[in-house]
């Protein structure tokens, strides 16, 4: 039976069956159509049923239309006919929902489709207008049109890129390092090097005037179009997702990270040359090499090793036939990443990465003398095609030791001069004077030499970085108000240092003299407050507690170095360059420095004399005013 009967107590009434039936009838013409209700009941054999007076032929005549089987010859009775119209009806509620479903379903499917055919319609249209008039449209010609007024506007160069050295004779007071810098780079084996040196000095263009002579020399490896790379490593920060490595390069991943469109939609990453592949077969300078991060400079020295870049990427497929082969090249062999690299750094060798100073020649760039200084200035001066006053060079060099800041002050003294509008326009001292007190800018002041002898004062030497300093050290010594129950005394921001150099004079003093310290009471002071980190100012203050003891006057024109040992030998000490030029800065006449570092003193040494020494007796003889001399 197909379908269930129901255990009804009553039957109902012919005429309620009846309507069942016309309800029934309505709904699946409804869901059908009429004409194509009449072509299914043909095909199931129920067209003579549809049309019978009996109730029960017609139930018979629905379920075959509705079931779609012209098989079922069942006829229910009219006991049973509420059982089979129920039957009935969930059957076509069954149908209509699939048909509904279907309905939606393919209207989603037609507004899909109507969706790209109209992205395909615009695609077509666009490609069409491109190949007809180009990928220009009325805004895009303006924005070129803006561009294009902005590039027939310029103002004057930078009067520092006019006063940059354009050949290494235009470098002042650095010959010893340029030479030693032509001689690692310009060579048929060039050799990285890492640059020392204050700031404004030279090192930059220097770095950059090499290359540009090393490509003229027969026997370099350097063509005349390699490249000059100069970063500042202040920039160069590791990315530790590395999604961006300009130093190195990187690979752009086709979700995120913005590979180019076609290969993003091929699920194809791309490889991004960094600055160290730019700089392949010339140079690569990094400026300020010591502010680098470590990790990317581990990184860097790979890359020198390996003379290649290597990338990796979990989305790349070596088996995808759609990767480009250059693609393919860059993550199977690398990017070629052969250069020299010239490191400069204003930090002293110490803080700098000992892997990185081990694969470098390090060479020195020396801090500029006055004298050095106002030649700079000339020189801008000429090329700047202005006049100047001899006492704003002079005041040029009083307030800087830079190079790049003496032209500085002379471009900016210069466009002063111009506002007064004459003929020809001359830079004076006080337009110097004027510049330098709106920059708040302070001389560089020597220690005051106003006698030429003086009893417990002399002058030590320090260093701090790449610049030497002169130490105005004071020495008191008057006899205690009880024997042996003398006290020494020195300030306390001179360091420890300052406390064993007094006990090392002591220990020198009673052996030259038999005089006990104890017996006195002894204070030293470093004037300023200058920090003695190192043993270098024995010597001085030796010197100073014994003609503050003996009241042996102290030359004021001479400056000492060198460690006092408790047996008078002057031991060697360090930064003798940086020393010699504090001393000059200081307008000494004379250096006293230990004999042991007399090989470290420059060359070029004409407005100064120095007197290596090995002993305090030696020291004494040339600091001590002559006793024919002494009233």
């Amino acid at each position: 039976m197909w379908w269930k009967t129901k255990n009804k107590k009553t039957v109902p009434p012919k005429d309620e069956v009846a309507k069942e039936v016309d309800v029934l009838y309505g709904l699946t013409a409804e869901m059908l159509g009429t004409d194509h209700m009449v072509l299914r009941a043909a095909k199931v054999d129920a067209l003579t049923l549809l049309n019978s007076e009996d109730l029960g032929e017609r139930i018979l005549a629905l379920s075959r239309i509705i079931l779609l089987d012209p098989t079922i010859d069942k006829i229910p009775s009219q006991k049973e006919a509420i059982s089979a119209i129920e039957y009935l009806k969930e059957q076509l509620a069954e149908e209509i929902a699939w048909q509904e479903a279907e309905e939606n379903l393919n209207q989603l499917v037609a507004d899909r489709m109507a969706q790209k055919q109209e992205e395909y319609y615009q695609e077509i249209k666009s490609q069409l207008l491109k190949e007809q008039n180009g990928p220009e449209n009325t805004q895009t010609l303006q924005h070129l049109s803006q561009l294009e007024k902005m590039e027939n506007i310029s103002l004057a160069a930078s009067p520092m890129e006019l006063l940059r050295p354009k050949t290494l004779e235009q470098i002042i007071g650095q010959n010893e390092a340029v030479e030693a810098l032509m001689a690692r780079v310009a060579s048929p084996y060039p050799q990285h090097v890492i640059l020392y040196g204050p700031p404004g000095v030279g090192k930059t263009s220097a770095a950059r005037l090499t290359l540009f002579a090393a490509k003229e020399m027969p026997n370099t490896p350097f063509g005349s179009e390699v490249p000059f790379v100069e970063v500042d490593g202040n920039t160069l920060r590791w990315d530790p997702r590395e999604g961006t490595n300009p130093l190195l390069g990187s690979v752009h991943d086709p979700i995120y990270q913005g590979a180019r469109r076609d290969l993003a939609e091929s699920s194809i990453p791309e490889p991004k040359l960094g600055l160290v592949s730019d700089a392949h077969g010339g140079i690569l300078f990094i400026d300020e090499i010591g502010e680098m991060d470590p990790y990317l400079l581990n990184k860097l020295l790979k890359v020198l090793e390996d003379k290649r870049v290597n990338f990796q990427s979990s989305y790349y497929d070596p088996a995808d036939p759609n990767v480009p082969k250059y693609i393919k090249q860059l993550f199977e062999k690398g990017a070629p990443a052969d250069f020299i690299l010239i490191g400069a750094t204003t930090r002293p060798p110490e803080e700098i990465n000992p892997a990185i100073r081990s694969r470098c020649s390090e060479i020195y760039f020396s801090p500029l003398t006055p004298e050095q200084i106002k030649t700079i200035a000339k020189g801008a001066a000429q090329r700047l095609g202005v006049q100047y006053e001899d006492g704003a060079i002079e005041a040029i060099a009083r307030y800087t030791i830079e190079g790049r800041k003496a032209n500085s002050l002379l471009a900016d003294a210069f466009g002063l001069a111009l506002q007064k509008r004459e003929e020809p326009v001359t830079i004076t001292e006080e337009n110097i004077n004027h510049v330098a007190r709106i920059a708040r800018i302070s001389p560089y002041i020597a220690p005051a030499n106003d006698a030429d002898y003086q009893i417990g004062r002399t002058f030590g030497l320090g260093v701090y970085g790449f610049m030497g300093s002169v130490l105005e050290i004071e020495a008191l010594a008057v006899p205690a108000t009880k024997q042996g129950k003398g006290s020494v005394r020195f300030n306390q921001t001179a360091g420890s240092m300052a406390k064993d150099a007094v006990f090392n004079g002591a220990a020198v003093i009673r052996l030259l003299t038999g005089l006990d310290l104890n017996n006195y009471d002894i204070h030293l002071n470093v004037v300023g407050g200058g920090n003695i980190d190192g043993p270098s100012a024995g010597l001085a203050c030796t010197v100073a507690l014994y003609s503050a003891i003996t009241k042996q006057p102290c030359r004021q024109d001479v400056a000492i170095t060198g460690e006092m040992s408790i047996q008078g030998r002057v031991k060697p000490v360090g930064g003798i360059p940086e020393k010699i030029y504090g001393a000059r800065q200081g307008k000494m006449k004379t250096v006293i420095l230990p004999e042991e570092n007399k090989s470290h003193v420059p060359g070029d040494l004409t407005d100064i004399e120095v007197k290596p020494v090995s002993n305090i007796e030696e020291a004494l003889a040339i600091v001590l005013k002559p006793a024919e001399k002494q009233n």
